[in-house]
């Protein structure tokens, strides 16, 4: 059996980095997820990485664009102003077509707004957040095991798209602590062979990495190649959660730590007689229109729940196309819902046009 460990949301990340190949981590500290660089800071020289703090998160994500482009796996973390300084050099990773990992553990806003849990950086994250026509691939986990696997799955997945991964958590994630067990990789896993990366060009043509394009025609196609690898994403990486859906009369929606709030009311709600059921986006982008659109031929409410004040009900929506009747409940600036509001918002939805 393998052995488990027990250890904070943040912590786990940092490991799942290192596990999967993780050697040099460039950040600036933020809470709630100061627990990630300090981890690093100890444990990759134990293995031959290198960390280093930056003067800042504008430095921090250029240090990031050097070593990926040396064709290093690299990552680093912050949280949401942090993040927000970060967005030029993020498009210019995608831009640069340049794989890493970014770490997103939320915090209230706008401004600096909190150090508490929140969820209002949903726009930022699936929506590109820099300027450019571009997309990261966003993963959001819902407990500290998931967050571990999908650390070690983004690194793959920025190597085969060759593409920025973002993964975005909460406060809660980064805080909590669970039991959570490695070993999917090891030291000697393998990498895709990165012939694009600037490791010398002795005995071969010199590689360039940029994202500068003067000529109109060549940035277009340059473009469209990025986006080709987008569609890619959008048709090979959906992953999502489906619960008690078959007979459910009623959906909530919701990924994140407000995802496991919302499984207990669903059990509480089941044991009463309702029929409720549960969608849990695992990739934010791409996000899961398809299962929302099968959905809405069976169940005809959808609640979804946030920690913000409504950003990934619009993808809902578009995902319903229409069809059935969406109500959303949030709670915003580090406030979280209980699983009572969200029991008690579901069975105000479902008394709703009855007489």
């Amino acid at each position: 059996m393998m052995k488990k460990s027990f250890m904070t949301g943040n912590e786990a990340i940092a490991e799942a980095a290192v596990q999967a190949d993780c050697r040099h981590f460039f950040g600036y500290p933020i809470t709630p997820q100061n627990e990630i660089p300090e981890y690093m800071s100890r444990r990759l020289p134990e293995v031959g990485g290198v960390y280093l703090q930056a003067e800042s998160e504008i430095a921090a994500i250029n240090m990031l664009f050097g070593a990926a482009g040396a064709g290093a796996r690299v990552m680093t973390s912050s949280s949401s102003p942090g993040i927000s300084l970060m967005q030029e050099g993020i498009s210019y990773m995608v831009g640069a077509q340049l794989p890493c990992v970014i770490v997103n553990i939320m915090r209230g806003g706008p401004g600096l707004g909190g150090i508490q849990p929140s969820q209002s950086d949903y726009f930022q994250a699936t929506k590109g957040g820099g300027h450019g026509d571009y997309h990261l691939l966003v993963l959001a986990p819902h407990t500290v095991q998931e967050a571990v696997t999908l650390t070690m799955e983004a690194f793959d997945l920025a190597d085969k798209y060759r593409n920025p991964v973002m993964v975005l958590g909460d406060g809660y994630i980064g805080q909590m602590m669970e039991p959570v067990e490695f070993g999917r990789k090891t030291r000697q896993s393998t990498h895709p062979l990165k012939s694009w990366a600037l490791t010398g060009a002795k005995g071969r043509p010199p590689n360039l990495v940029k994202s500068l394009y003067l000529n109109p025609k060549e940035l277009e196609e340059h473009n469209l190649e990025i986006n080709k690898k987008i569609q890619d994403m959008i048709k090979n990486e959906v992953r999502v959660e489906t619960l008690l859906i078959d007979d459910a009369e009623i959906i909530i929606a919701a990924y994140g730590t407000v995802a496991r709030i919302a499984k207990t009311a669903i059990k509480v709600l089941r044991e009463r007689g309702l029929k409720i059921g549960m969608v849990r986006p695992i990739t934010l982008f791409p996000f899961p229109y398809e299962t929302f659109a099968k959905i809405s031929k069976r169940a005809q409410k959808v609640l979804v729940v946030e920690m913000s004040l409504g950003q990934m009900v619009e993808d809902v929506m578009l995902g319903l196309s229409g069809q059935g009747c969406v109500r959303f409940y949030g709670r915003t600036g580090g406030m979280v819902p209980s699983y009572d509001e969200i029991i008690n918002e579901t069975e105000k939805f479902i008394t709703e046009g009855k007489a």
